[in-house]
């Protein structure tokens, strides 16, 4: 049984029907913000979050799901429509109808085929990050720099709460495995173990994009300093050549007594003074490789 945002009344028929704890049937009415996992003497209840960039209905990146399991039975508490979740529902409807449903005799191999479906929804939303990855790194190097100093902050912010959502479900995994066995059998064991290598699999997949993004934003950075660079010894430069110049100008313009003024071509002199004195400067420039 699957309920989003139930109601009171719904909490409590469903406590009434399954015989579970109030306590537990309290936490239905809001989201919690902890994971965590309880043993009852007939289920197991589980809270876990999900993270969701662009398969989120209410605008926020961090999905709920409650589970209460049994060995006859799994409910399912949500706070907004999450689709792998109700992809997976689909399918299980058909293939009930169909009976071709072999999931296995209890309800923890159903929340195991959940569970693993949940983890694969994170893949494909790590698989979108990777894409953008590499349209930024084109980018990159297109000079398209400054532009990408955002798009890399915000693919890193993305990968962040990825990381921050599924932090606790590593000890979660690990307190489900001790207790799943009282339910379910000592079998049932393997399964768990085959849960918590998904979880390891998108940690490692999260990592590895975590630092390729890295890779990129220091590239990113290396070329826009670069840039910088160039542009202030180019204006240095300039400043540098223009300052004698300047000087000159400001003293043939004193009024007083000077050299060559006076003279009938003493604009000209001058001026080919000035444009000596800048040649010399870019050629002793261009000797030392500054320019």
């Amino acid at each position: 049984m699957d309920l989003e945002s139930p109601t009171q009344d719904e909490v409590r028929n469903i406590m009434e029907e399954f015989f579970i704890n109030p306590l537990v049937a309290e936490e239905f009415l809001s989201p919690t913000l902890k994971p965590k996992v309880d043993f009852y003497k007939d289920y197991i209840y589980l809270i876990l979050h999900f993270p969701a960039l662009r398969h989120t209905h209410s605008g926020s990146q961090k999905q709920e799901i409650d589970f209460v399991i049994g060995k006859n039975f799994l409910l399912t508490v949500r706070y907004d429509t999450i689709d792998a979740l109700h992809k997976f529902s689909k399918v299980f409807e058909v293939n009930s109808v169909l009976d071709k449903s072999d999931m296995g005799d209890h309800a923890g191999f159903i929340f195991f085929y959940m569970l693993r479906k949940l983890y694969r929804s994170i893949e494909h939303e790590i698989e979108f990050i990777e894409d953008k990855v590499e349209v930024i790194e084109d980018r990159v190097f297109e000079g398209k720099e400054k532009d990408m100093v955002y798009e890399i902050s915000k693919l890193f912010r993305n990968l962040l709460d990825i990381k921050q959502a599924l932090s606790a479900h590593e000890e979660v995994l690990a307190s489900f495995e001790v207790v799943s066995p009282k339910i379910f059998g000592e079998a049932f064991t393997y399964q768990v173990r085959s849960l918590t290598g998904s979880y390891f699999r998108v940690k490692t997949i999260i990592e590895n994009a975590a630092a390729d993004l890295k890779e990129i934003r220091e590239t990113n950075n290396s070329l826009l300093s670069t840039k910088q660079n160039e542009a202030m010894k180019i204006l240095a430069i300039m400043a540098f050549v223009t300052f004698p110049l300047s000087l000159i100008a400001t003293i043939f313009g004193m009024n007083t007594n000077l050299p060559l003024v006076g003279n009938p071509n003493d604009f000209w002199i001058i001026i080919t003074i000035m444009l000596t004195l800048t040649a010399i400067f870019f050629w002793f420039f261009k000797s030392k490789k500054w320019l």
